[in-house]
């Protein structure tokens, strides 16, 4: 599909003049009187106070509802999660302070990560012709949002179903640094303006700043090369905060797909900044707010000061999948002819607090029930229970099991050509502690639920010296804990906050992690069929597209050789292998490849 630029910004400053006349109440009339009344016995100068509500990484979530247990959602913090309890959230909200004195803006990351928007991306596409409207569409339009920054999920079933949930939504997405790859101009609206009206006679202009993620040219290379390109998120707020200030905004969000932390998982693989948002606001003038995304943490507020001018700029990120609401409260004093920000404050709301919204999930009703239906399907029956639990600390079938499938695939795709007599390897990460095929029926969601990202399958070539390093820098991931010195599990891994998805195991070689060493020297007896693995000896290593396009920079990988990828998920194709087989027989893959030692001891 051809890119194409829609306008939203004329439309949004309308649409924001409209809601705030068509909000207005006859309370809101007597306020505006009695405040004009206050004037004229000289109570002080003219103020205004409004809120912007925020989301992020909703992650395709509107019910409380997990697809892959098929029960209603918990953790340990019994979170909820999804848009229907966002809207009783937001209704409360502008009940409180009046529709017409709050706006609500999201982060990113809306059309990927749950089997409702899966079903909608692949099983009964939004792009069919006379397809549906995609779930999230219906659900963000329904609330009332006024406008969402693009995140970097957005772009991982390709640029046609992005541009269809685009038309399908009654407000912009925007992206400042997402441009087209041949005139450099934005493929979506930069940024929308708002109009609130005020008691005092004078509208307040609120502009939003959409910027998504660069990583996106890394992550989904094979869905955007040669059509867009990201530039950093500083560079694109330098270039737009001061054009929205000279068209007479004066308030400006920015709402970055983009953590704080000024980190980035894809090492020099780009020149820009992933987790930027805090830079945009230390380096860029003229920000009064962001709206963080991309991290999957909780910040209820966090202040940083401008290099350039001293102004605080407030910085906050709900929790993702819908599990809490940003509140951005302003505060505005008319000075010298103009509206000036004089206080922001923010703070989350925990959606768990509230019951979902009646209306959200009468809506969508149908299409959850598909959703349902169709993982719940089976495909096939398993010999034993197989469990994910252990799988960050100890090498367990089921990991084995999207190992074996990834490496039987390679090899098969690799048959009869050059590099056929290669031996494969597989890298494979715990995705999902909860992960589970029951003894018995295996269904659609026991399957997914292996594979929650929608990464697809490659195969690189490296060398035995190369894995080595690949899996010292893997093994970051335990924290350091000395020979004789008790162990708990729960306490072991995620050093240096790695995430479950950011430690690989390799299967197809034997290797033993010693916990006990400082980082870089913890891999001990690397061997390939019982001899020690020969540096120079080569190897194809099936990996999936984040991993070799840079994500969690890891060595080697990126620059090495692809010798075949597959535009199927993973997922998909660990299903479609338990389709053909019928049965799922750990006798088959499992096997233990690694293991955890201390001094040459297991640990377990």
């Amino acid at each position: 599909m051809p890119l194409r630029r829609r306008s939203f910004v004329g439309a949004s400053a309308v649409t924001g003049a409209a809601l705030a006349v068509g909000a207005a109440a006859p309370a809101a009339a007597q306020a505006g009187q009695a405040a004009q009344a206050d004037r004229g016995k000289g109570r002080g100068p003219k103020r205004y106070a409004f809120t912007v509500m925020g989301t992020t990484d909703l992650h395709g979530n509107v019910f409380n509802w997990d697809y892959f247990t098929d029960k209603e959602f918990d953790d340990k913090a019994h979170n909820d999660v999804g848009l229907a309890k966002i809207s009783t959230l937001v209704n409360k909200v502008r009940e409180e302070k009046g529709r017409r004195n709050t706006l609500l803006i999201d982060a990113g990351d809306t059309i990927q990560g749950t089997q409702l928007s899966y079903y909608y991306a692949k099983v009964d596409p939004i792009t069919a012709q006379a397809g549906p409207v995609h779930p999230m569409a219906q659900a963000m339009n329904a609330i009332g949002y006024d406008a969402a920054a693009l995140g970097n999920h957005e772009f991982n079933y390709g640029i046609e179903v992005l541009r269809k949930f685009e038309e399908q939504c009654a407000f912009p997405l925007l992206g400042a640094n997402a441009l087209d790859a041949k005139s450099l101009r934005p493929a979506f609206a930069p940024y929308s303006m708002h109009r609130l009206r005020t008691p005092h006679g004078r509208d307040v202009k609120v502009a939003v700043l959409g910027l998504t993620n660069p990583g996106i040219a890394l992550w989904d290379k094979a869905n955007v090369q040669g059509k867009m390109v990201f530039p950093g998120l500083e560079e694109q707020a330098a270039k737009w905060v001061p054009k929205l200030r000279s068209m007479g905004a004066d308030v400006v969000i920015v709402s970055a797909h983009s953590g704080s932390s000024g980190t980035s998982s894809y090492g020099d693989q780009l020149p820009y900044i992933e987790n930027a948002a805090a830079l945009v606001a230390e380096q860029v003038p003229g920000i009064d707010a962001i709206l963080v995304g991309h991290a999957h943490t909780e910040i209820p507020e966090y202040k940083v000061a401008n290099k350039e001018t001293g102004q605080e700029v407030v910085l906050s990120e709900p929790l993702k999948w819908g599990q809490r609401l940003t509140l951005f409260d302003f505060e505005l004093v008319w000075s010298k002819g103009r509206w000036t920000v004089e206080k922001v404050a923010a703070k989350v709301l925990n959606s768990n607090e509230v019951a979902e919204d009646p209306k959200i999930t009468k809506l969508l009703g149908d299409e959850h029930e598909k959703v349902v239906a169709y993982v719940n399907q089976v495909i096939g029956t398993s010999t034993q229970a197989m469990s994910a639990a252990e799988g960050p600390f100890k090498d367990v079938a089921l990991i084995d099991l999207i190992s074996h499938v990834q490496a039987e695939t390679v090899k098969a795709a690799l048959a009869g050509g050059a590099h056929a007599a290669l031996p494969v390897l597989s890298q494979a990460s715990c995705f999902s502690r909860t992960a589970g095929i029951p003894a018995g029926e295996v269904t659609i969601r026991d399957a997914a639920g292996l594979y929650p990202f929608e990464n697809t399958l490659e195969a690189r070539l490296i060398t035995g010296a190369q894995l080595k390093d690949y899996l010292e820098y893997s093994a970051r991931y335990y924290v350091q804990t000395p020979a004789g010195a008790p162990v708990d599990p729960a306490k072991l891994t995620n050093a240096e906050n790695i995430p479950d998805y950011n430690y690989d195991a390799v299967y197809g070689v034997t290797y033993e992690i010693d916990i006990a060493q400082p980082s870089g020297s913890r891999i001990k007896n690397l061997s390939f069929e019982g001899k020690p693995l020969d540096p120079a000896a080569q190897f194809v290593l099936a990996v999936n597209n984040y991993r070799a396009s840079g994500g969690g920079n890891f060595p080697h990988v990126p620059k090495a050789q692809q010798v075949w990828a597959n535009s199927d998920e993973i997922r998909n194709t660990i299903i479609q292998w338990v389709q053909a087989r019928g049965t799922v027989d750990p006798a088959v893959f499992a096997r233990v490849d690694w293991k955890l030692t201390r001094d040459g001891v297991p640990v377990f």
